[in-house]
């Protein structure tokens, strides 16, 4: 068994190459960080109008944990600045979170149907920027009960350590914040689930994208982790770039990220293909693998005239 998922690990990462899948994944993290830092700058300001001011402290310490430093540090100036805004500014703000958004999906949606080796077309323009759009409330549900639990976290743990016994209140922290990085995988694989169910041309049923958000979320955490060790012990990107060094930190993280999703999608391909009455041949050539196999499979002109002859 693990020989076999070892087997298809690798023939993800290779099929990925071939399906051009760090060009994809370029074109997903621009749209990403296009995405990420207007919808920070919406949340923030809706944050500010509760009058719990706990509740921004709690958010604030959840992205120290699942951002890198540098991309922290961005994200910080949106907590420390002024939330006195304009509502049209707001209201900007959220149109080009969501158009940023559905290009991110639009980008890992092309990336899906290369790793499936569907044909171009599969479905229509407008059809697949329709399913990208509503793949973004979709995938917020998850995340929306999540942070529900990052805004309520602290508070329960509060409750059971003055409730729990003085030798088990080390036990009890320990529990609970396991408790909370497990939901957050958890979340984190619902949503990649959802995004590898409806975002792939011939739908796949829940079983089958299980495997790849399973690869794809602890990818992502790793990455995480080590980026943000290697941003924090090695890297300078603002010796280079200047000012722009953390945005640049974060746009690599996001590369990374895509990439991790990229490749989850050609694990779920490999373990799981579409039948192969409605997919290309794996020729490795981009262009073949977009024509349909009907079209390849019609004669040339040229060997009509030789059979003729």
């Amino acid at each position: 068994m693990l020989l076999l998922l070892w087997t298809s690990l690798r023939r993800a990462v290779a099929s990925a190459v071939r399906h051009n899948a760090p060009t994809t994944a370029k074109a997903a993290a621009y749209s990403a960080i296009l995405s990420l830092f207007p919808a920070v700058l919406t949340a923030t300001t809706l944050l500010a109008l509760s009058p719990e001011t706990e509740t921004l402290n709690d958010i604030r310490s959840a992205f120290y944990d699942i951002l890198p430093p540098d991309t922290m540090g961005l994200v910080q100036n949106y907590f420390q600045m002024s939330h006195a805004r304009s509502v049209r500014l707001i209201w900007l703000a959220t149109a080009v979170a969501v158009l940023a958004a559905a290009g991110f999906m639009l980008s890992i949606m092309e990336g899906f149907r290369r790793a499936y080796r569907l044909p171009r077309g599969t479905w229509n323009f407008w059809r697949e920027r329709v399913v990208a759009i509503g793949l973004i409330p979709i995938t917020l549900v998850p995340m929306f009960f999540a942070t529900l639990l990052i805004v309520f976290g602290h508070q329960i743990e509060r409750w059971m350590i003055d409730n729990a016994a003085h030798t088990l209140r080390l036990y009890v922290l320990f529990l609970w914040r396991l408790a909370r990085w497990i939901i957050a995988m958890l979340t984190s694989v619902a949503v990649l689930a959802v995004i590898y169910h409806f975002g792939t041309p011939k739908t796949q049923n829940w079983r089958r994208v299980v495997p790849g958000a399973l690869l794809a979320t602890v990818t992502w955490f790793l990455i995480t982790i080590g980026y943000g060790l290697y941003v924090t012990r090695f890297a300078d990107y603002s010796v280079v770039y200047g000012s722009l060094g953390a945005t640049v930190a974060t746009l690599i993280w996001l590369y990374m990220v895509s990439i991790s999703i990229l490749i989850g999608a050609e694990f779920n391909a490999q373990i799981f293909p579409v039948s192969a009455s409605s997919t290309a041949p794996d020729t490795g050539d981009e262009e073949d693998v977009l024509i349909p196999e009907k079209a390849r499979a019609a004669p040339s002109p040229d060997h009509a005239v030789g059979e003729l002859k």
